[in-house]
């Protein structure tokens, strides 16, 4: 491949750069840019590297706290402080296109990336999170996708050595053709061994560091910054290939040459390779770098330097080492086998300065990538579908004749059915940290050395901000602390991935602004702050666009490992009862969209100074011991969540006698309130001698508490002033529910 010496406005649209920004790199450059140049900028300024239609939204969302050692947007990573010298860092990435691509590989190296961003700032990664989104399973292409991330996730993590512990999956036609793959890493770190990606020091050493450059994945950064069309499968080289072992080896050279004191800052190279490394190193140091890509290593012949600066092989890093200890990196990285070859020095000119030995490639003011892109201020616009969808009269539904069968449909729904045939194939055990296995609420790792654990959760419904982007912003943040809460975690920082269609349609960024100012009020009003994340837009198939989707990884942590509660019922006798207020609705429901068809309504509302109390009591009651079992009400609705508080503990099925007559109020349907789904609420059970004090404690918070019922042998029997609506045998209950998306995907 030869550089093209014209460039003209075609190939600058072909590079996704508009003819406005084509005309001010003219201006920045005081000439017209080199084929290099111009692959440069649009990666730089693409919006999946410069986020230039959510900055200014993005700057809505609360980022400081007194745990917040690194902001969101300061580095590859944000660090929380969790005592005892010891930081968590976390961030949650999204590969949506790559995977809608090539499911497999886009997964793989979707994991591989975000494990990059926790070691390069010191950490050692402990674990591994995925929150996924596919089309419906009656579609083939749905179910080869589904296969194809799971196995790639599966390949990545369990070959580093990583466990996958837990995560969360959800299936809605809007998703089809454009899955949904965020992947979330947590690692833990010395608060004196945290490393930053900035370049300093005039003189310092530039070295490329890990695996060799090829041409797989050129261009992905501006490819993830196009919708996906029929054409899409022709990207397939905008797709990386993975290896997981090469990033084991560079994972430990890593941690090794950082303990060897001669590292000044590293980063990842993810998106845009070599090109963004560099240039976001120099920018957050305020200097200028310069190098020599004749010394890069290559696993292909005649590569150009547009290819070399854009590929986005994997398992490399860039590394600033301190003058004169050269030999000690490279040492280091000879033991392990990996390249660290010295490409370059940091400068004072503030100039991106590239060189193929001495000719000259590229030269561009590095604030000109980064702080100076583009920004722009889109149009919003309240969607039209809004309208129609808001309204719902429950009374124009038919009401079910058996609530038996309801409910075995609601259990074998693929969104409420175990996830088993997911994380079974995960090791979710390597390294020994995980107290509490994926399935319940949220994940559970120990932090050795210590009495603390660390609670991690994702969480995010779409179909709730499909009809009230506001309200399920902030349910989509509740929740997912609701998750760590139950497992006795306080909820202290959180890290998220937004995913949504094309920004510069008016709709489709009022959605956008939307589900941010509902999460900026609940990690407001919570006390969770921002600690980064990513944005991905363009998330659009032939027949339109996802459901706006944000999800959040929450980190919650608990001081006393001993305090640890888990979702299922302990021993027959023990009393179940609903702690919380909410308002039950059908909108936006599970069973509103299976049963009947529909999604409308309004999602059930959240009050958040009801959430926040309703947090105080269920960790007062669990630090005390007076619960021994708490599960969140969400999908599915209260039946539900008493049934996987049955069977959600394989060893030992649980019954559970419900009456509902607690609940009613005059004039509401059986079936709102067996399956309406609302906020603020959990299913606990506690042993009858600690119910006065349990609610007691919900009474001084002035939060609901109402008995529902009592832990029973194998029988679930729910009824409402003597009438049985359900029987069943909890354990057929967990054969259909394990067994039911393995079935739909044989």
């Amino acid at each position: 491949m030869k550089e093209p010496v014209k460039i003209d406005l075609n190939l600058v649209k072909a590079h996704g750069l508009t003819e406005e920004e084509f005309e001010r790199i003219k201006r920045i450059l005081g000439r017209e840019p080199n084929f290099t140049e111009l692959g440069i900028f649009s990666v730089m300024w693409s919006e999946h590297c410069s986020y230039k239609s959510s900055k200014p939204t993005l700057k809505k969302f609360p980022t400081e706290g007194e745990r917040v050692l690194v902001k969101a947007g300061e580095e590859n990573a944000g660090v929380v402080d969790i005592g005892d010298n010891l930081a968590v860092v976390f961030k949650m990435e999204s590969h949506n296109h790559p995977s809608a691509v090539e499911p497999y590989q886009g997964a793989a190296t979707g994991v591989g990336g975000i494990i990059r961003d926790i070691f390069t700032m010191g950490a050692r990664p402990i674990a591994i999170m995925d929150s996924l989104r596919f089309g419906s399973l009656n579609d083939p292409k749905s179910r080869y996708f589904l296969r194809g991330v799971v196995g790639g996730i599966a390949f990545y993590g369990n070959c580093i050595g990583i466990p996958t512990v837990g995560g969360e999956t959800f299936f809605d036609e809007s998703y089809r053709g454009n899955p949904l793959v965020n992947v979330l890493c947590v690692g833990i770190v010395k608060k004196d061994m945290i490393v930053k990606a900035r370049a300093r020091g005039v003189g310092n050493t530039i070295f490329y560091v890990g695996s060799s450059t090829g041409r797989d994945g050129l261009g992905g950064a501006s490819f993830a910054s196009r919708e996906i069309t029929e054409e899409s499968h022709e990207d397939r080289p905008a797709v990386q290939i993975g290896d997981p072992f090469m990033e084991k080896l560079l994972l430990e050279a890593t941690l090794e040459l950082i303990k060897s004191g001669v590292v000044v800052g590293m980063q990842d190279m993810g998106a845009a390779g070599l090109t963004s490394s560099t240039v976001e190193t120099a920018s957050r140091g305020n200097c200028g770098v310069e190098i020599d890509i004749s010394l890069v290593p290559r696993r292909e012949e005649g590569m150009i330097p547009y290819e070399v600066m854009l590929s986005e092989s994997q398992e490399r890093m860039l590394v600033i080492v301190k003058k004169g200890m050269e030999n000690e990196a490279k040492r280091i990285f000879e033991k392990w086998d990996l390249y660290a070859i010295p490409i370059g020095k940091v400068t004072s000119d503030g100039i991106f300065r590239i060189k193929d030995k001495d000719r000259p490639v590229a030269e561009i003011p590095v604030k000109s990538l980064t702080e100076d892109a583009p920004v722009y201020l889109r149009k919003r616009v309240k969607p039209a579908y809004l309208d129609e969808v808001s309204y719902l009269d429950i009374d124009t539904l038919p009401r079910p004749d058996d609530f038996n069968q309801v409910l075995i449909k609601l259990l074998t729904s693929p969104n409420i059915a175990s996830k088993e045939w997911i994380w079974e194939q995960y090791d979710h055990m390597v390294g020994i940290n995980t107290v509490v296995l994926p399935g319940p609420d949220a994940a559970v790792l120990r932090v050795k050395g210590t009495k603390k654990a660390l609670a991690l959760s994702c969480d995010g419904n779409g179909r709730y901000c499909f009809l009230d982007p506001y309200e399920g912003g902030k349910i989509a943040v509740a929740e997912a602390a609701r998750n760590v809460v139950c497992v006795g975690a306080t909820p202290i920082a959180i890290t998220n991935c937004l995913n949504f269609g094309t920004p510069t349609d008016p709709e489709i960024f009022w959605q956008f602004t939307r589900c941010v100012e509902g999460m900026a009020e609940a990690c407001q009003y919570l006390g969770t702050p921002v600690t980064g994340g990513n944005v991905s837009f363009y998330n659009e198939n032939p027949t339109g666009a996802i459901d706006p989707t944000p999800v959040v990884g929450m980190l919650g942590l608990i001081e006393n490992t001993d305090l640890i509660c888990t979702p299922w019922f302990k021993e027959e006798g023990d009393l179940i009862v609903l702690i919380g207020d909410g308002k039950i609705s059908l909108g936006g429901s599970e069973y509103l969209y299976l049963i009947h068809g529909l999604k409308k309504g309004r999602p059930p509302e959240l009050n958040l100074s009801k959430e926040k109390a309703l947090y105080d009591v269920c960790l007062k009651a669990i630090g005390k011991g007076l619960i021994k079992s708490a599960h969140d009400v969400s999908e599915g609705g209260i039946a539900t969540s008493v049934v996987e508080s049955c069977i959600i503990n394989e060893e030992k099925f649980m019954g559970a006698r419900i009456d509902l007559k607690n609940l009613e109020k005059e004039g509401e349907r059986d079936d709102l309130l067996l399956f309406g789904e609302v906020q603020s609420c959990i299913v606990a059970s506690c042993s009858p001698q600690n119910i006065d004090s349990l609610e007691k404690i919900a009474r001084e918070k002035n939060i609901g508490f109402r008995l529902l019922g009592e832990v029973t042998g194998k029988e679930l029997i729910i009824e409402k002033n003597g009438k049985k609506l359900i029987s069943q045998n909890t354990a057929n209950l967990y054969k259909l529910w394990r067994e039911a998306l393995s079935l739909k995907l044989r």
